[in-house]
């Protein structure tokens, strides 16, 4: 596994972030337990996942598993960057979502019970929380860390303006404020690589990738209709509106003898400001498939050949759109 730093911290983290987002739903406890388990026979250090997910069963329940797994021992732990998330409705109070004091500091405490450890290493805040004033937050989050139970922050789905404003009122604070950045990016998806990943790279946040293959589409989605895997009527008719980009994309990897996952996370790990797209895997053996993707090397003529199937907005902000 390779390791990279996460944003300009000193944090060392894997190249490839273990997604927990189906542990517990369409990922039972037993396979869940074994995915982590092989993510850390494979050295894969990072680990994310949010307090929401498992709502399915009941809001936490990937928390706790992960909890449970943790509290098997063997150093698991010690051997982990745990990422987690706050934001979202956690009850019917009216105070039980969002990013005031109040909510950030109960949430902290319940996914800390859920997960059975007493520090967080990366609590991101999972959307902008626009009502809130950026004291507020950051009195709560520095609070966190003063006790030790949060050791960086980072963001999920924010604009660069709210990385920005974020990052303006950390430094009037003196405090770190923002190292990471998740956000919806992949060869489908690259409207933030007009301001967004530029904020990034400005203010040294890592960016993290989710739905680094666009919900399966990247990862094979023709390959595996021609071997009978029906997908659902709404992923069916992605494909075909999108038939001759994953003609000309499968037969690319194909022809660079990899698979099409591989090659989408591939393509996400040369940009220099990722620091680890996150794999979201249903069983072990998708996860040991994603490990290659690591050591993919894309060459300057396969990278041009991928803009030209899966344009991008046309560069950073004003280029893309002014002279």
């Amino acid at each position: 596994m390779q390791y990279t730093n996460l944003g300009r911290t000193g944090l060392r983290v894997s190249r490839l972030c273990l997604g927990t987002m189906n542990f517990g739903t369409h990922t039972s406890v037993e396979d869940s337990f074994q995915i982590m388990d092989r993510a850390l026979d494979a050295s894969v250090n990072f680990f994310d996942t949010a307090n929401r997910y498992g709502r399915d069963v009941r809001l936490g329940y990937t928390e706790e598993i992960i909890g449970n797994w943790l509290a098997q021992g063997g150093a698991r732990r010690e051997r982990i960057v745990l990422a987690t998330k706050v934001y979202g409705a956690m009850g019917e109070g009216v105070n039980d979502r969002g990013l005031s004091a109040y909510h950030i500091r109960k949430a902290c405490e319940d996914s800390l019970r859920r997960l059975q450890t007493d520090h967080i290493d990366l609590y991101q805040m999972h959307h902008v929380e626009r009502s809130t004033p950026w004291e507020e937050i950051w009195q709560a989050m520095e609070q966190l860390v003063r006790e030790g139970k949060v050791l960086y922050v980072g963001s999920s789905n924010f604009g660069a303006l709210h990385i920005a404003l974020a990052q303006f009122a950390a430094e009037k604070r003196h405090f770190l404020g923002l190292v990471s950045e998740q956000s919806l990016y992949n060869l489908n998806a690259r409207t933030v690589e007009l301001e967004v990943i530029p904020a990034c790279r400005h203010f040294g946040l890592g960016l993290i990738p989710w739905s680094p293959l666009s919900g399966g589409l990247l990862g094979g989605a023709l390959q595996k209709a021609a071997a009978g895997r029906r997908a659902n009527e709404q992923a069916q008719a992605r494909i075909e509106k999108l038939r001759p980009q994953l003609e000309a994309y499968e037969a690319l990897a194909a022809e660079l003898g990899a698979s099409p996952a591989n090659l989408g996370l591939a393509w996400l790990l040369h940009n220099p400001v990722v620091t680890a797209p996150i794999i979201g895997p249903r069983t072990p053996a998708q996860f040991d498939d994603t490990l290659a993707a690591v050591e993919l090397t894309l060459s300057a003529d396969v990278l041009k050949r991928l803009d030209e199937i899966w344009p991008g907005p046309g560069g950073e902000a004003p280029e893309a759109y002014a002279w």
